[in-house]
Order: C-alpha cells, then sequence, then structure tokens
C-alpha cells in the first residue's frame, strides 16, 4: 500500500488558558493542504510519501530530507509500535518513508506520517478499529496527530484533540508557503505567550466570507514570536503585499502562508522568497 501525505494549515489559532499540568488549552481551525499537489492542475510537490509492504520480518526505510533522531524515538516507528500494542497480531511489515515536508515548520508534516501510519495499518488489516480509536492511539503520538485521521475542516479544542467538523471549503483558492530557514521549538514557543479567551471565536470567524477575516482572525503565537524573530513579520507582510486576503503563521512556525484567488498570484508571491523554502498549493 501506498499513500501521498499532505500536512495542515492552522487558519486561527487561540491559546485560552495554561492548565494545572502545564499544558495549555487552546482553539484552533485545522484545514488539510497538499490534497492536490503534484497533480496537473497543481503540478508542485508537496508531500511525503509512505509504503507498507509484507516482510519477512519488520524494518523501516528512511529517504529524502533526513530525520535526525534514533529509531524508537521517529513517529512512524512510534505510530507502528502503538498499533502493534493494540492489535498483538499484526504482520511482518517493511515501512518505507519518502521525507519531502519541511520539518518545524507548523504543518503538522511528522505528526501526518505518524497518523498515516496508524490509517494504512489499520485498513491492511480489516479495519479492526474505528476512526475513534485511531483518533485516541494517535493523541498518544502528538496533539496534532488525531486530525489526520479525519483530514478535513475541524474546529478544534483542548491541545487539538477535541474535534468538529466545519462546514468550510476553500476550493479553487490557493495557498502560497513560505518557510525560512529556522525552527521553532514548541516549547519556546509556548513559552511566550499570555493566553486569554478571545472576543470573537474562530468558529463565528471562520464562518464569515474570506475576504473579512483579517484583522479578525490571528494565531496567538505571533505576538511574541514575531518580535523575536522578525523575518517572519516580514514575510507576512510581503505577502500581503502581494495581493494575499488573508496571511498567517501556522501553529507554532515556522511556516507563513497566504490565501490567493489564482495560482499565478500565489507563484508571483513565493518568488520574492527565493532563500525560503516555497511551494503553492491548491485547496
Amino acid at each position: 500500500m501506498l499513500k501521498f501525505v499532505n500536512a495542515k494549515l492552522n487558519l486561527g489559532l487561540d491559546i485560552v488558558r495554561k492548565r494545572e499540568d502545564g499544558y495549555h488549552d487552546l482553539s484552533t481551525v485545522f484545514y488539510p493542504v497538499g490534497l492536490h499537489n503534484g497533480t496537473p492542475e497543481n503540478p508542485e510537490p508537496f508531500c511525503d510519501v509512505i509504503e507498507i509492504t509484507e516482510a519477512a520480518a519488520t524494518r523501516f526505510e528512511f529517504t529524502g530530507r533526513a530525520v535526525d533522531c534514533p529509531l524508537e524515538k521517529n513517529l512512524v516507528y512510534k505510530a507502528w509500535n502503538a498499533f502493534r500494542e493494540a492489535y498483538p497480531s499484526l504482520p511482518e511489515y517493511c515501512i518505507r518513508l519518502e521525507k519531502h515536508l519541511p520539518d518545524g515548520a507548523g504543518l503538522g508534516g511528522g505528526s501526518a506520517d505518524a497518523t498515516f501510519v496508524l490509517r494504512m495499518l489499520n485498513e491492511m488489516n480489516g479495519r479492526v478499529f474505528d476512526d475513534a480509536r485511531l483518533e485516541a492511539m494517535a493523541l498518544r503520538l502528538g496533539a496534532d496527530c488525531p486530525f489526520f485521521v479525519r483530514n478535513r475542516a475541524c474546529f478544534a479544542e483542548g491541545v487539538g484533540e477535541k474535534m468538529q467538523d466545519l462546514d468550510l471549503n476553500l476550493a479553487g483558492w490557493w495557498c502560497a508557503l513560505v518557510k525560512p530557514d529556522l525552527s521553532i521549538p514548541t516549547r519556546d514557543a509556548f513559552a511566550g505567550v499570555t493566553p486569554r479567551v478571545p472576543d470573537m471565536s474562530l468558529k463565528e470567524i471562520v464562518a464569515l466570507p474570506i475576504r473579512e477575516w483579517r484583522g479578525l482572525m490571528k494565531n496567538d503565537f505571533e505576538k511574541s514570536l514575531f518580535p523575536k524573530y522578525p523575518l517572519l513579520a516580514q514575510i507576512k507582510d510581503a505577502i500581503y503585499s502581494q495581493g494575499a486576503v488573508y496571511a498567517s503563521m501556522s501553529g507554532s512556525g515556522s511556516t507563513v502562508f497566504g490565501l490567493f484567488p489564482t495560482r499565478e498570484a500565489a507563484l508571483q508571491a513565493i518568488a520574492c522568497f527565493p532563500d525560503c523554502y516555497t511551494t503553492v498549493s491548491l485547496l
């Protein structure tokens, strides 16, 4: 079985409170990105590739972008191990990951890889678990992982695991993505935030026409991270200057994205950033 693994955007993100366990409750709008990349309409590559085949003994193969961690800490390995613990009769497999999505980007690339492994193993073994069980299994791997079980527009709360499907369709819009050569540790990103309940819920904002999102929808990480990493603020300003109807940082960064009505406009926007990782994606 072979799957092309997409990423996600946080269209908006509010940090609403710090919990007694040290984690933060947030609210966010997740949206899949990269679903159409590699097609004639959107030829720009933007995905990871996972292939799982039967083998005499389970092994893992990694190509593409280097995943700099020991095997036991790799999310693909952790996903396989979590599924094996829940389903001890799991057959032996060769699991291959061809890595292309950028790391430390706020796009959930590693989380997507892990969850796609869970989904693929489940499908290859007769769908022994329903989606609710897969989401619970995915949550053990990371806060963004459960989203990729659904892989569709969601409003999420808690640490991101309490999801509600949204009637949100951005079909036809083009996303320009710009990631500078910097990564922001998640712990550092949360260290600078000041939690507060927003005046207007993201669910209310995202129900408005897209052209009204600017000035209403926000990412709370920007307030503390932009002064520390001024390049991110400069990229966002430049994306707006190129005609984006809405722009934001995704997650805790460091990717900044903008929404454009046409592919040509999105391509023109990313041309301004020759020193960054860039791509465009049809939503």
